[in-house]
């Protein structure tokens, strides 16, 4: 099936918000965030995403990898261009929100196109292919570290307190800088614009065509 012959159908959830307990989690611990989403991503949007490819090769047999990866993409950039106001917030608070928003749904994408190309997105080594495949980390090996670090933070319960004790302006700033380097704005002036719709479409538009390229050759 060719990808202009893509079906209507499109089974993908239109929940994109992270959840409360990941935004604590990143919030704890700013500087390691964007490990912190990739594991929560892949723990939570990988067997959402195997089901998803399932019930579209069922509904579809004749359907290709690369149709089913361009639905995907299709699908998460359109939903790419509301995260700049799906927080509904205002500020640095609302600013942070939205790009961490762009960022898991970027991320819901990436394991998408991983489950079209018959990959597991709820394996481990997904989390490692965010990584990198979201510029955070620029090899395998350091992303594999980081991630392990992460982990083990999060296992730390000292770390998940409240952090009323530390300055919020800087939380947030941290926190945003780390989710904006994951999303692809990489600038900061690009974090506090990124309700410019070809902002966070350029972004997901790019980071699509990587995913695409990695997973259709793995």
């Amino acid at each position: 099936m060719s990808e202009s012959a893509i079906p209507v159908r499109e089974p993908i959830p239109e929940t994109i918000a992270p959840p409360g307990t990941l935004w604590s989690r990143m919030k704890s611990d700013p500087q390691y965030a964007p490990e912190h989403l990739a594991l929560d991503a892949v723990r939570r949007l990988g067997p959402e995403a195997a089901q998803w490819a399932e019930r579209c090769r069922l509904d579809n047999p004749d359907i290709t990898p690369d149709a089913l990866a361009a639905l995907a993409v299709r699908r998460f950039t359109t939903l790419s261009r509301i995260s700049g106001s799906v927080s509904g917030a205002t500020g640095l608070t609302g600013a942070v929100l939205d790009v961490g928003v762009l960022a898991w749904t970027q991320s819901r994408m990436v394991l998408h196109v991983a489950a079209a190309y018959g990959h597991d997105p709820a394996a481990t080594e997904r989390t490692i292919d965010l990584m990198v495949l979201q510029r955070v980390h620029k090899a395998a090996e350091p992303a594999r570290l980081a991630l392990g670090v992460a982990a083990g933070r999060e296992r730390a319960s000292r770390l998940f307190t409240d952090v009323a004790d530390r300055p919020l302006t800087g939380v947030m700033m941290k926190l945003g800088f780390r989710l904006g380097q994951m999303a692809g704005l990489h600038a900061a002036r690009r974090m506090f614009a990124k309700k410019a719709a070809w902002v966070t479409s350029a972004a997901t538009r790019d980071l699509a065509a990587r995913a695409r390229t990695h997973f259709r050759a793995a």
